[in-house]
């Protein structure tokens, strides 16, 4: 489990195809910038652009490892060298800073606007229609693994867009102000949402 509250921004510097064919993975390896890995062991779970990672090796700069071409195949940002999100897995001795978190990632959004409004930005996203149910005003959405909160949802025939608020400190802290209209960003539903819709689809 994780919080969405970002422990650095790391960097990966190194893709390598896992073996032949369509169905091939790769190995990321990481450098963890200001993350403190001595308290990481190998097998333990760190989250990638909110998406959830095992450890399979650690380098002097950071840790490695391996993602599935299923992994690939529904989420962005794993498969090329550039700047990530990083988050270590929760103790039962941190704090919940942001919301509970799985790192699973449920579907990918679109960047409709992403200005600057006084000394914040709005960011627009426009989710696909299967997570459009999920989304509600003052709700928590996890976007590229970080914990935010939705302040406006308008339902549209592809789905929904949705706006955050990004505060200055976590544009300076999370690759977030790096965003372009148009690019494709992980999305992770809350954990609450999931369940109410389960309960509530049971007869």
């Amino acid at each position: 489990m994780f919080t969405g509250i970002v422990g650095a921004v790391g960097k990966i510097t190194l893709v390598q195809v896992s073996g032949a064919g369509l169905d091939a993975g790769v190995r990321l390896t990481i450098d963890a910038g200001g993350m403190p890995m001595l308290d990481v062991a190998l097998g333990d779970s760190i989250a990638i652009n909110g998406a959830c990672m095992t450890v399979v090796d650690k380098t002097p700069q950071g840790f490695v490892v391996d993602v599935s071409r299923e992994s690939l195949n529904h989420t962005v940002g794993l498969d090329a060298v550039g700047e990530v999100n990083l988050e270590k897995a929760l103790t039962l001795a941190d704090r919940l800073g942001g919301h509970l978190v799985s790192g699973h990632v449920d579907g990918l959004g679109t960047v409709c606007k992403f200005e600057p409004i006084g000394e914040s930005w709005e960011l627009v996203i426009e989710a696909p229609l299967a997570l459009a149910k999920y989304l509600a005003y003052k709700g928590s959405i996890v976007v590229n693994g970080v914990s935010l909160t939705v302040n406006r949802v308008e339902d549209t025939a592809a789905g929904c867009r949705f706006s955050i608020n990004l505060i200055p400190h976590t544009i300076e802290v999370t690759v977030l102000k790096n965003l372009q209209v148009g690019a494709k960003l992980n999305l992770e539903i809350d954990l609450i949402a999931r369940y109410v819709e389960r309960m509530l689809s049971i007869k």
